[in-house]
């Protein structure tokens, strides 16, 4: 197994995630079996209980694993399933070594950083290529070099180089800033950075010069002479218009085929992806009509900054289906709690999303973002919190209801029509709440003749569409979602809100779980408790979003939409 180390330096925030992904594209293009990695320095085991600001989305794994939203990435770049072993933390990490000398299993040695923690690392990104039947494992490690917190991970990289010489790279992501009084871009910082990964021992083989703007020869022979490396080491990758040209930008100058020789890998070229690839940049760049979409959340603010990080799955699902039907979307970032307390119109947009969320703040917002949605014939949709405000909204309007809730939201609501599932309540009770929730990949049964099976009907045409299995659409009309979700659709109001009209659109196998929604009678209001977000991928975007965003222009030159405009 071979193994390639990336690692960040000047600043956080570089893109080392999509260089990473890019990476593991270009070298599955090439025929080399790939797997991705990240490694997080927190103490947490996973990344289900940090808030969203200050971490970005979690991100779930088919088999159920909450974790860092790089691992989207990695998915959506190299069409790949990944597992709960794709992804570690030092909480991990500590958690297993303790475990393991509670039960003696070292033999009575004394356990110590090195070997002991390092090996465990080793021995995980093992299990990961094995795992998933990788040549090549490509590890981002998180943080910046010179952290005090991530050196042991540099320490292991060190030491499996050291043990296979010929099987470990180095890449490091570092960053040149361009000073516009002087005019030119900086490589101090990155020959700083460099030469704090060499006095942890690590030389790298290829530097990757992130900057405003592209490198020039001048810098690239600047890096290469105080960084130890040639010339052609030196990977540029400058700002670009969209994340999904970085690895045609990469593979321009042919960082795959240095990758494989410092490697000693040969490549067994299959051009399937990037020729898709290139083929979805292109409808990017013809993209012609605009379309105007709210996304009404409460993970945007930190500090007196608004950051899109923690919607990050959603975002992308949109660009893939809009891009693909030559749409741009066009994004506004309503606050929720602002919505509470001054009168947004939202007929303004094309389309309104409610994305996931938990807890009680900001939910009367949301609320009033479905009202207009559904008496405007806004086309709507909710991602599992959003699925369950709209059940909340036609509870209190439409199946009069009064105070309908959800039991998150208000415990002493007189209609719970949402609450929490049964098996949760004791996890709750003993304050277990790091992956104990519904997590992962289940089955949905799609009603017939409803939006939602007709989305996926129209536009389920690739075969390796991560959401259709076993031909179980075609027979028995059900699909694979992910689900990360504590609370539940209650079935003691499910005959009493289909007879006011709510379709029930989605239900489990086994008829208990409501899994899905939708209005009749509108031009798109669909809500899931899944996150197909999580699984739309550029060459194969969602059903659900492409039906989506097909209706928000079919909405925006709708005559109705003038009337409300009026």
């Amino acid at each position: 197994m071979k193994y390639i180390f990336i690692s960040g330096g000047v600043v956080s925030g570089l893109g080392k995630g999509i260089t990473s992904a890019s990476i593991g594209l270009i070298l599955k293009n090439m025929g080399v079996a790939v797997t991705n990695v990240k490694i997080d320095m927190y103490l947490n085991v996973d990344a289900g209980t940090i808030r969203p600001q200050e971490h970005g989305e979690v991100f779930v794994t088919e088999d159920g694993l909450e974790t860092d939203q790089d691992l989207g990435n990695y998915e959506r770049f190299t069409g790949q399933t990944l597992h709960r072993e794709n992804y570690i933390t030092t909480g991990q990490i500590y958690k297993t070594v303790i475990d393991r000398e509670r039960a003696f299993g070292y033999g009575g040695e004394d356990v110590e950083a090195v070997p002991h923690v390092t090996d465990e690392i080793i021995r995980r990104l093992e299990l990961a290529g094995k795992k998933n039947h990788a040549k090549v494992v490509i590890v981002e490690l998180g943080g910046t070099v010179g952290e005090y917190q991530n050196g042991i991970f540099f320490e292991a990289s060190r030491i499996l180089k050291l043990r296979q010489p010929k099987d470990v790279i180095q890449i490091h992501v570092t960053y040149l800033p361009f000073l516009k009084n002087i005019g030119e871009l900086k490589s101090k910082p990155a020959q700083q950075s460099t030469h704090i990964l060499n006095a942890m021992g690590i030389q790298p083989d290829f530097l990757v010069a992130r900057s405003e703007k592209e490198i020039d020869t001048k810098r690239k022979e600047k890096l290469a002479v105080f960084c130890n490396l040639q010339d052609e080491d030196i990977i540029g990758s400058p700002d670009l218009p969209s994340i999904y040209q970085v690895p045609l930008y990469m593979e321009d100058q042919r960082f795959g085929e240095k990758i494989l020789h410092k490697l000693r890998l040969r490549a067994r070229r299959k051009a399937h992806f990037l020729a898709g690839w290139k083929k979805f940049e292109h409808l990017r760049n013809r993209t012609k009509k605009e379309v105007k979409i709210a996304m009404v959340g409460k993970y945007f603010a930190t500090g007196d900054y608004k950051l899109s990080d923690s919607y990050i799955s959603v975002i992308e699902a949109l660009k893939q289906a809009a891009w693909t039907q030559g749409i741009n979307p066009l994004l506004d970032w309503i606050d929720s709690e602002d919505l509470e307390k001054k009168n947004i119109n939202l007929s303004i947009y094309d389309g309104i999303i409610v994305p996931q969320g938990w807890g009680s703040r900001g939910t009367e917002g949301k609320l009033l973002a479905v009202k207009q949605a559904r008496e405007k014939n806004i086309p709507y949709l909710g991602l599992c919190f959003g699925m369950q405000m709209a059940v909340i909204e036609f509870a209190r309007n439409i199946a009069h209801l009064k105070g309908a809730n959800s039991t998150e939201a208000n415990p002493k609501t007189l209609h719970p029509v949402i609450h929490i599932m049964p098996e949760q309540v004791e996890y709750l009770a003993k304050k277990q709440y790091g992956g104990t929730i519904r997590l992962g990949s289940w089955p949905c049964v799609l009603k017939k003749r409803t939006k939602l099976f007709t989305a996926y009907e129209k536009y389920s045409l690739q075969k390796d569409s991560p959401w259709l299995k076993n031909n179980d659409f075609k027979s028995k009309a059900t699909i694979y979602e992910r689900h990360r979700h504590r609370y539940e659709f209650n079935n003691h109001y499910r005959d009493q809100l289909e007879k006011a009209g709510l379709i029930i659109s989605g239900l489990s196998p086994d008829d208990r779980l409501v899994e899905a929604i939708e209005l009749p009678d509108h031009p798109f209001f669909v809500g899931t408790q899944f996150h197909p977000e999580y699984i739309a991928r550029p060459l194969t975007p969602h059903p659900i979003f492409m039906a989506f965003l097909a209706a928000t222009t079919a909405f925006k030159d709708s005559p109705r939409r003038s009337n409300i405009n009026s």
